[in-house]
């Protein structure tokens, strides 16, 4: 998980603790104590009253600051402490809602609440001077024959998921702890909360059922909402929530219905799932009432860690890791069963949905040719700031409206059988469709509109991203992004490259780049322009509907040229006033400029082996 904070690789010591885990965990002894003497011979092994390591420089983090917090609603690095949340989102409210929506914010939540005879958003101190939508805030439906009330922040998706948090005992029986707990004092999760995962059975009579194996809400497979519940926020264009404990929830990645998504704990995941909305203080306000007509509150059910360790040590074996991983590469008899084609070369099946021969080599020749300037170029994209590469590489589910879904349709898909994007990231029919094609998507080119949408120019005509790749293509045109801040920042990494290039896109200008992401940009072809500290779209008088040229680049990227080498961009109006400006060019390291003289990294090594053969 390294690269989600922007690092390569993290390396935490090794300590006593780590081959107490290793040994709990069934690790042979040899390897527990091969790890232990190589620490140890390395300067790696952690002794509390050993010698301190030299470190370059050091951070000191009092503990007594540590609070409990959330991440939300769109990136898991926006931290939100729990006590805040509420206020986290009725803050942010305004922005998630659909730009054609007519929400703005009245002077003060509580009074409008109240004037409604309603509840105020929270409760407690989560929503002081806080403000939120004049307008319709809720919509009555009927659930399992209850009478309910959906509004901006219910929760909707309530998914301890089967990643990072699940490996961890502990956690999980925290929240099968709270679970049994709150089944005892006679609380339910709200009817409109769709919950996941169920490794008790307190769990279950939660509904936190067993829903799959592998990655499901954090990429986007959690399903369909419930209908009446899915019909309730279309007709409220509510904004509702998730909350999940993965460590992915960028826009448009979990669900599509859903525009606020929280990262946090297994425990937390059941305590929001109980009160079923985020616009609450867990400090002040109660989970919900018990079977004895008193509220009941978080403090009530939350397990201490005492409670948790005599449960972890009393019923979690070591037997048990060693039984469940022993033979879990041998597969099942469907596995098993599987015809082995004999060739040696991949038999590529023409009807495949699933799995296509990618074009990236169609047409290659032996040897690269020169570098080509980028001259009469348009803007496909004009982006904000914090584009991630979920706003760019196809993730989640494929909705049956957009282009990728339309792709399916006409090869006799039904919408049922969609799968997900990453299920048919071997199909780069469907990936080039879904790329640009995230729900939240907000290309500055067509206003007032979310997801694949951009206009074809001069004619100015709107259409989806991918319609207008194609016809510009049949023009000979190539292609440009427009971005601010922090362009490729996220998790999804080689198709918010690979899918980009198949667009036709050549290069992306932004004011800065994510380090990996600009990277993968070279690794297909993609030439990354930094403008400069002080400069933006805004402040250049950009708006993407200039026509675009990049002379002298073979000049500008000979061999041995200097990082940093600037280029003359040249923008032109349509009615022929030009803007010049410079971008630094952003291949940064004499392999990279092989790479992009190449045409990408995957021609490089194919011409690589070719020359060894």
């Amino acid at each position: 998980m390294s690269p989600e904070y922007g690092a390569t690789c993290g390396i935490f010591p090794v300590d006593q603790e780590t081959l107490r885990y290793l040994e709990f965990t069934g690790r042979p002894k040899a390897q527990v104590a091969l790890v232990e003497a190589y620490a140890k011979e390395q300067g790696l092994f952690h002794v509390p009253d050993g010698p301190e390591p030299a470190y370059s420089d050091t951070l000191a983090l009092d503990l007594g600051t540590v609070e409990p917090s959330l991440a939300g609603p769109r990136r898991p690095q926006d931290r939100v402490a729990l006590s805040d949340v509420g206020r986290n989102f009725l803050q942010e409210l305004p922005t998630l809602v659909k730009p054609t929506s007519s929400i703005a914010p009245p002077p003060d939540v509580r009074n409008h609440w109240e004037a409604e005879g309603g509840q105020p958003f929270g409760g407690g101190a989560a929503v002081a001077a806080v403000t939120a939508p004049p307008r319709r805030t809720h919509v009555d439906l009927k659930l399992e024959g209850v009478d309910c009330e959906l509004r901006h922040g219910s929760v909707v998706i309530a998914a301890i998921t089967s990643c990072t948090n699940t490996s961890n005992p502990s956690v999980m029986i925290a929240a099968g702890l709270l679970a049994k707990k709150a089944v005892e004092k006679g609380l339910q999760t709200k009817a409109w909360v769709k919950t996941s995962l169920a490794p008790m059975p307190a769990l279950e009579e939660l509904r936190f059922h067993l829903v799959g194996y592998g990655c499901t809400t954090c990429i986007g497979n959690s399903g369909p909402l419930p209908e009446p519940v899915s019909a309730a926020i279309a007709e409220g264009e509510l904004v509702v929530c998730s909350v999940l404990s993965g460590n992915r929830n960028f826009e448009g990645r979990i669900q599509q219905e859903v525009r606020a998504n929280y990262l946090t704990s297994p425990p937390l995941v059941v305590a929001f799932a109980l009160a079923g909305r985020i616009d609450i203080d867990l400090h002040v306000d109660p989970l919900g009432t018990g079977a004895d007509g008193k509220p009941v509150f978080l403090r009530d059910v939350w397990p201490s860690a005492k409670e948790v360790d005599d449960l972890v040590r009393k019923n979690i074996k070591s037997a048990m890791f060693t039984k469940s991983y022993a033979d879990v590469f041998a597969g099942d008899e469907r596995w098993n069963g599987l015809p082995v084609p004999a060739a040696d070369l991949f038999a590529w099946e023409a009807a495949s949905t699933y799995i296509r021969r990618a074009p990236y080599f169609d047409g290659m020749p032996p040897v690269p040719g020169p570098i080509a300037d980028i001259r009469g170029a348009r803007v496909l994209c004009h982006l904000g700031d914090s584009i991630t590469t979920d706003h760019i590489s196809p993730a989640g589910s494929i909705r049956k409206t957009s282009p990728a879904g339309g792709y399916l349709i006409a090869h006799g898909v039904e919408p049922k059988d969609f799968n997900s994007y990453g299920s048919r990231r071997g199909n780069h029919e469907v990936m080039v469709r879904g790329t640009f094609a995230n729900v939240r998507l907000k290309n500055l080119l067509a206003p007032g509109t979310e997801g694949w949408f951009t206009r074809h120019l001069p004619d100015g005509e709107q259409m989806s991203i991918y319609d207008a790749s194609l016809k510009y293509a049949a023009e000979h045109v190539p292609l440009l992004v427009l971005a601010g801040k922090e362009y490729g920042s996220g998790s999804s990494r080689d198709w918010a490259a690979k899918g980009p290039r198949l667009l036709g896109v050549r290069a992306v200008i932004a004011q800065s780049f994510e380090r990996i992401h600009r990277s993968n940009l070279v690794g297909m072809g993609i030439l990354p322009l930094q403008l400069a500290a002080d400069e933006s779209v805004e402040v250049l008088g950009l708006t993407g509907e200039e026509v675009y040229d990049l002379p002298r680049l073979a000049d500008v990227l000979a061999p041995g040229f200097p990082r940093g080498k600037q280029l003359i961009v040249t923008a032109t109006r349509a009615e022929g006033a030009k803007r010049e400006f410079r971008v630094s060019v952003r291949i940064d390291t004499p392999q990279e400029l092989e790479y992009y003289r190449h045409g990408g990294i995957l021609e490089y090594v194919l011409r690589q082996l070719a020359a060894r053969s």
